[in-house]
């Protein structure tokens, strides 16, 4: 299989590389200067691209390429790329899903945490001598509180687990309600947001998930409510979100995900009661690992004719 063309289009993963390189002809596209004229140039050999949750396959990069037949991306989410260009033309098209359930499970907690009770603050306040002139301000219990989570798919109820450790009553809205009697279902993201005090964002990106929690979602939850995204930015309208935290009108937010990435607001970079990520729900060298096995082993799958491991299209 080293003739195959493999198209990466930014660096992802030194392990990834490296078992695709064993395998595969990996072409580097951000090492080259002329672009355009390289995928021109290697448009015959190019088989499979590996995408991750920010640059997939649109319509254009696809086009371009005739004789594509995979994209296997280094992530759950597949935003990135064009599926119904995808299905027109025959392309398959695979994730990573469930093995980076625990490390965004566990995150979306640290933040529910790092914002209530300020760690990041508390931090900055030791390192900085204050502590020596005062005693840092009390903070917000995490134990107890309502928490309202948006998707309950894998890592949605994975979110669920982990908070009922913490004696934390559970709601949720999806499409459906799910046979989970021990949760509270709301059919509106808006009534949800009125009944919890922490709201987890943990839904799939599609045009209908596209800005849910927009103005109305974050005045519901209030001035005592904290938002924590571990999905996808564009599921909040950003440009709400930082009024309402600069206004007071929303308690507080941990964010890992943002609509222009890397862009991030500046605004939020004073906030107290905002903890900002970059971007690193699943990122563990564990867990970029067992990733960067499946994406190879779908890879492997697809051209030995055998059924792919996790498809997607």
């Amino acid at each position: 299989m080293d003739s195959i063309g493999v198209l990466m289009p930014v660096p992802m993963s030194p392990y990834l590389e490296q078992e695709l390189e064993k395998r595969f002809n990996l072409l580097k596209l951000w090492t080259v200067p002329q672009k355009t004229q390289f995928l021109k140039d290697h448009s015959g050999s190019i088989r499979a691209v590996v995408g991750n949750a920010g640059n997939g396959a649109d319509a254009e990069l696809i086009e371009t390429l005739p004789k594509l037949e995979i994209v296997a991306s280094f992530s759950v989410g597949i935003d990135k790329v064009d599926l119904n260009k995808c299905r027109e033309k025959g392309i398959r098209v695979t994730n990573t899903p469930d093995v980076l359930t625990d490390d965004v499970a566990d995150l979306a907690i640290g933040l529910a945490l790092a914002v209530l009770r300020r760690i990041c603050e508390s931090d900055r306040y030791l390192r900085s001598g204050q502590w020596k002139k005062g005693d840092y301000k009390l903070t917000t219990k995490f134990t107890g509180k309502t928490v309202g989570i948006i998707g309950l798919g894998r890592i949605g109820k994975a979110v669920a687990k982990r908070a009922e450790a913490f004696s934390c009553p559970i709601a949720y809205y999806s499409r459906t309600a799910k046979p989970e009697p021990k949760y509270k279902y709301y059919p509106s993201v808006v009534e949800l947001a009125s009944n919890c005090d922490v709201l987890v964002v943990a839904c799939p990106l599609t045009e209908e998930t596209r800005h849910i929690v927009n103005r109305e979602v974050i005045d519901a939850l209030g001035p005592k409510g904290v938002l924590i995204n571990i999905g996808r930015g564009p599921h909040v309208d950003e440009a709400e979100l930082v009024s309402a935290l600069v206004e007071g009108r929303l308690g507080g937010a941990g964010l890992d995900v943002y609509e222009k990435e890397p862009e991030v607001p500046e605004q939020l970079f004073g906030l107290e009661n905002v903890v900002l990520l970059p971007h690193v729900g699943s990122g563990t060298v564990e867990t970029r690992n067992v990733m960067a096995d499946l994406v190879v082993e779908n890879l492997e799958a697809h051209f030995l004719k055998k059924p792919l491991l996790t498809p997607v299209v």
